[in-house]
């Protein structure tokens, strides 16, 4: 049974006076909002739901702490199946683009089971990897690559653990897999997509002669294209390769110039690790008006009110009224503005105080 005005009130009266003795000022609202919520469900008295909400909160703290300490390293996500054995092609390929892509700095994130996940972690590294495990009623061990690291976290719903994979990832590598490989690809493509997560670049990988990906890609061309389920734009979003170098070259090109992305005062601003010139911002407005809902792309400085990622408020700015749904046009927007050579500043990773997904903007929710 659901609180009453009245009970919600007193809630809400409860929940104040314990932020009033804790003596906290950082985020007030949003403490208040997560308390009054948990208060108000208690009168439910539903086991099940509240054991949920709990573990819940619990995995998404662990996870955000241990995710925060390693904040100023960009990570790649490395999903594919936990039945591909070590002596395959599949396993060689993820374990060899694990210990490429740590060369460029990157940390790597896989799923800490066997398979994919395994090589992920072995190429890497047990310093330069996480895992994140999920328990399952036949397969709860993590591998021995990364197991017992204070990196390796431990999820029981997929919900959270998908929250964690993708918060903080920077790029997405897809091995061959089954079901779940093909839930979290589609997943991350949907995300970006909407723009509920950063643009980041999106690789399937696959041994040479194998076809995996080539016959998902295939099917996405001939089914979902001409159906109209999808954009030819969105075709942007992802790249299929059988190169352990190309994949990493995809990634690396992808934050050559390009840093991040972030909503402020009805606009979206990307940051740039290089300056830009105005003849270059010329002809992106040329080529990419049709993504404007008003207005021109302009070179700006950081806004001076910005709450976030002060550290990166020496970057260059582009601002851009964009038109919502578009995500591969400005995918394709990125492309343009990496493809100048020219020498780039190495600035640290957004943090988003806490992250990668977007500033909401959706009506209704806080914003800045």
């Amino acid at each position: 049974m659901r609180p009453t005005p009245e009970e919600r009130e007193r809630y809400h009266h409860l929940a104040s006076e314990v932020l009033e003795r804790l003596d906290r000022t950082q985020h007030m609202d949003l403490v208040l909002r997560m308390l009054c919520s948990v208060l108000r469900q208690s009168e439910d008295g539903r086991y099940a739901d509240l054991k949920l909400v709990a573990a819940a909160l619990e995995e998404m703290e662990r996870a955000f702490d241990v995710l925060e300490i390693y904040s100023d390293a960009r990570k790649v996500a490395i999903f594919g199946s936990a039945r591909s054995p070590k002596e395959g092609d599949i396993y060689r390929q993820a374990r060899d683009f694990a210990a490429k892509i740590v060369e460029r700095d990157f940390m790597v994130i896989t799923g800490a089971g066997p398979g994919v996940m395994a090589a992920g972690n072995e190429g890497a590294g047990r310093e330069r990897s996480f895992g994140m495990n999920i328990t399952l009623p036949f397969e709860t061990a993590a591998n021995e690559f990364i197991n017992h690291d204070f990196k390796l976290l431990d999820f029981k719903y997929f919900f959270t653990r998908k929250l964690a994979f993708v918060k903080d990832s920077h790029a997405v590598v897809l091995c061959p897999g089954g079901f779940g490989t093909m839930d979290e690809g589609f997943e991350v493509l949907t995300l970006v997509q909407t723009g509920k997560s950063q643009l980041m670049p999106i690789v399937c990988l696959h041994p040479e002669g194998s076809g995996f990906w080539d016959d998902w890609d295939a099917w996405v061309r001939k089914t979902l294209l001409p159906h109209g389920m999808i954009s030819p734009d969105d075709l942007c979003l992802y790249k299929v390769t059988t190169s352990v170098e190309e994949a990493c070259e995809e990634i690396s090109n992808f934050y050559h110039r390009y840093h991040s992305m972030r909503y402020h005062d009805g606009a979206l601003l990307l940051r740039l690790s290089s300056e830009i010139s105005q003849e270059e911002v010329d002809e992106l407005n040329q080529a990419f008006a049709d993504i404007l809902t008003s207005g021109q792309i302009e070179r700006v400085a950081a806004p001076e009110t910005s709450s976030f990622d002060r550290h990166l408020k020496p970057a260059p700015h582009l601002r851009l009224h964009y038109r919502f749904g578009r995500s591969g046009r400005l995918r394709q927007l990125v492309n343009a503005i990496n493809a100048k050579p020219g020498p780039t500043q190495p600035l640290p990773p957004e943090r988003g105080e806490g992250g990668r997904l977007p500033v909401e903007t959706d009506p209704g929710l806080h914003h800045e």
